[in-house]
């Protein structure tokens, strides 16, 4: 059984990213219409209003941060964080764009690693990160500590394979025909979190309380198989990285 190296994976996925930055950012307008709703919901869950600090680690190309600057006002400020520079140099763009440039910041850094004050956030938001995250306690436990007293933490992940035929399926195909063998318990796949209680059990055990988990249905519709397929192919570096193991 082969056994993870956390600074190989890490850089591996860096540069996937680098290198999918551009498409993830092009077919934004796709990302927002599927994951529109649970965003939303992410972000009532972590309380986010007017004025709130907000830091949103594997941000990607703005969002969500550039929703949580729409929420907080001239008065907040959001911390976009990622481990690819590439990406949040769209995140930028896209920011002042839409007229937020002065609320979201970005900043290069791994989301085990926040090189950020204790204390300094009044929430943290990860959408489709943390199951990413080759030590998903050591992530919780920086989220934790940046954050205040009666601050919130919201993530957002995959439910199970058998609701998320998008992403199940060309795992399946690729797995089987570069005959890789079945993710290990607790590996960066993009099911980490999907069985139930898995995430709460890594919430709480990280320490925090009040854990609630909410089921959003998040549909995606495109217009033919071919564009799904497209979609696919240029924007997600975890299919990239499964098939750089031929």
């Amino acid at each position: 059984m082969a056994v993870l190296d956390p600074a190989e994976y890490k850089e591996s996925t860096r540069q996937q990213w680098q290198n999918a930055a551009e498409a993830w950012h092009r077919w934004d307008a796709v990302l927002r219409a599927w994951l529109g709703r649970g965003t939303e919901v992410m972000l009532d869950l972590a309380r986010i209003r007017a004025g709130s600090q907000v830091l949103d680690v594997a941000a990607g190309a703005g969002e969500p941060a550039i929703t949580a600057a729409a929420r907080i006002g001239p008065t907040g400020r959001v911390l976009a964080i990622d481990i690819s520079s590439n990406i949040l140099a769209f995140a930028e763009a896209v920011a002042a764009a839409r007229g937020v440039g002065d609320i979201v910041e970005t900043r290069a850094l791994d989301g085990e690693d926040l090189e950020l004050a204790d204390a300094s956030f009044d929430a943290v938001i990860s959408r489709l990160g943390l199951m990413y995250f080759p030590d998903r306690r050591r992530g919780l436990a920086e989220m934790r500590r940046v954050l205040r007293s009666g601050g919130r933490v919201a993530i957002m992940a995959f439910g199970t394979p058998d609701r998320n035929g998008f992403i199940r399926i060309p795992i399946l195909i690729i797995r089987g025909r570069v005959q890789l063998p079945a993710p290990v318990p607790g590996q960066p796949v993009p099911f980490a979190l999907s069985a139930p209680g898995v995430l709460e059990h890594e919430l709480r055990g990280a320490g925090f309380r009040d854990v609630e988990v909410r089921v959003v249905p998040a549909p995606l519709r495109l217009v033919s198989a071919a564009e799904c397929l497209r979609f696919e192919r240029e924007s997600f570096g975890g299919l990239h990285q499964m098939l750089a193991c031929r």
